[in-house]
């Protein structure tokens, strides 16, 4: 059978990690890139600070095709949606049709999303949406996948929670009211390891920063927290290739 010739938006996060592995089973796709949106200024992954440089060697490890879409440091939307439609345009030329994607509830994202690559001719994949984050992180830990918080709100966390390792007891500590996957925007998180892995991704913990930011407008969904406050905390931990 012919198989939809697909392309991954790649966060470089577990819900990504899990969302590909799933994708990578499925009989009606091939997977023959992955996308990541980085910020040119800083060299880093735009939504948590990641170094591009182990952006790359997770891809390497990955052995899927992986390619950048370099961001300036506050780019609008008209600068954003310009550069998705370069790189949609490549990719339709070719012969790609299906973008996928690891959202799991942001509903309106997902209808946005759909929406702009409709237009483009494009059918959306979300692999793991509306999956119990619970059970889908239980899932991620038993299929082998490794993962470490890069970023987290500081409404909810302290320093010593980012640079920690996701395991079993970490589901049955969270705060109240924090969702297991952190789809809400509360923490962020690196794969490094996995069934999709043909090897660990290696790298040491460097320094940990508060920031604080102007809180966005409620409708911004991929923002980092959904706070109603005009400010909010952001611990980053940076990881060393």
């Amino acid at each position: 059978m012919n198989k939809n010739k697909t392309y991954f938006n790649w966060s470089s996060g577990k819900d990504s990690a899990l969302a590909l592995y799933h994708l990578l089973q499925d009989e009606n796709y091939k997977v023959d890139e992955l996308i990541t949106t980085v910020n040119s200024h800083y060299n880093r992954v735009s939504m948590h600070g990641l170094r591009k440089e182990l952006l790359t060697a997770q891809t390497d490890a990955i052995n899927i095709p992986a390619r950048l879409i370099e961001l300036p440091e506050m780019p609008s939307m008209e600068v954003y949606e310009q550069k998705m439609l370069e790189m949609v345009t490549r990719l339709k030329d070719e012969g790609f049709t299906h973008s996928a994607f690891g959202d799991i509830f942001l509903e309106d994202l997902r209808v946005y999303r759909e929406k702009q690559l409709a237009k483009q001719g494009f059918t959306a994949v979300f692999p793991i949406w509306k999956r119990d984050t619970k059970a889908l992180l239980n899932e991620f830990l038993d299929l082998g996948f490794k993962t470490i918080i890069v970023c987290a709100n500081s409404k909810y966390f302290g320093e010593d929670f980012v640079g920690t390792i996701i395991d079993k007891n970490f589901i049955e500590n969270l705060p109240e009211g924090v969702d297991p996957c952190g789809e809400n925007g509360e923490f962020h998180t690196f794969c490094f390891d996995g069934p999709i892995f043909k090897n660990p991704v290696e790298f040491t913990i460097g320094e940990k920063v508060l920031r604080e930011y102007n809180a966005p407008k409620k409708e911004d969904n991929d923002s980092i927290c959904k706070s109603d406050s005009e400010k909010y905390g952001v611990w980053y931990c940076d990881l060393i290739p």
